[in-house]
């Protein structure tokens, strides 16, 4: 696999976690919930997962019931980098020829 289709493929599965956590970003989802949903194998959903924190994307709530929550931040909900109309045009291309 070509660097830049790797690079691009992590960028999926980030925009895939926020993309779940943001449709229930008020109560958030634990790590099993956030598996089901996105279909990720756990050792690359923790690796993407300990880069968005780094980056604030995503909060830790350990507040709940014993259990850890994770939770959008409002940068994630607002940022562009996860805003589905900002792919360029390449990308879309890429996207709908057979390659």
């Amino acid at each position: 696999m070509s660097e830049p289709r790797r690079l691009r493929d992590q960028d999926e599965v980030k925009v895939a976690i926020i993309e779940a956590l943001a449709d229930r970003s008020e109560q958030g989802m634990t790590i099993f919930e956030l598996r089901a949903r996105t279909d990720i194998d756990i050792d690359t959903l923790e690796s993407h997962l300990t880069e968005l924190k780094q980056d604030r994307f995503i909060k830790i709530d350990e507040s709940s019931n014993d259990q850890i929550v994770i939770k959008p931040t409002e940068r994630a909900l607002n940022s562009t980098q996860f805003n589905e109309s900002s792919s360029s045009f390449l990308d879309e291309l890429r996207d709908r020829l057979p390659f």
